[in-house]
């Protein structure tokens, strides 16, 4: 298998854990965001939607990070990111949307970089943008994991696709140095996470391309 890539990426560490989780190999191509290597012709190829992850597996191409860790827990079942039972099952597909389609694209990077250059905005002002949508999103994600089925995980006792997700936002929150005292639950979460060599080795600072 081969991943396309950026370290600071939140999307890509996501599948990056999801792939570690599983005791998956695979070879990493690295696509520098902030330098626009995605909007270049030949990246087109692989993902027309000019974002990362995509993942190349048997010669077959797949993009957004929640497909493909369910392609990846579809096609190599052990151990499993999603329960069994069909009401946890969704509950842990909620989690992870909350995280993926409610909080990521409000701070994604193009959205930021939009703020700047269309709209003039300054630095402290995108920040502030950024704080807010974080305190709005994890403030939710918090009470949704106020939950009996929230374990030692978001999900009972071992680590599925909304940590795949918790995680990664929980960095962005401490890179823009937001104040996360208010989500106990979420950095609890987090912490136990972290312990494990699969969360761990995933983080952006051990990524090959980190600058």
């Amino acid at each position: 298998m081969k991943l396309y890539t950026y370290f600071r990426s939140s999307a890509a560490f996501r599948v990056r854990i999801a792939l570690n989780l599983k005791g998956l190999a695979y070879d990493p191509a690295f696509v520098h965001l902030a330098k626009g290597e995605h909007r270049k012709p030949d990246y087109a190829t692989v993902n027309p939607q000019a974002l990362v992850p995509a993942l190349e597996d048997a010669g077959r191409l797949l993009n957004q990070s929640l497909a493909i860790i369910e392609y990846l827990d579809e096609s190599r079942p052990f151990p499993p990111l999603l329960p069994k039972e069909a009401f946890a099952r969704a509950r842990v597909r909620s989690l992870s949307l909350l995280v993926a389609c409610e909080i990521h694209p409000l701070n994604n990077l193009r959205v930021l970089q939009h703020l700047k250059r269309a709209l003039g905005q300054s630095e402290e002002q995108v920040n502030a943008w950024y704080r807010h949508w974080i305190a709005d999103g994890l403030a939710k994600l918090e009470t949704a994991l106020a939950d009996p089925a929230t374990g030692r995980f978001s999900h009972g006792d071992t680590p599925g696709m909304a940590d795949c997700c918790l995680v990664p936002q929980v960095f962005n929150a401490q890179r823009y140095q937001c104040d996360t005292t208010a989500y106990p639950t979420i950095m609890r979460i987090h912490a136990e996470c972290m312990k494990l060599e699969a969360f761990d080795r995933a983080q952006p600072g051990k990524q090959p391309d980190a600058e």
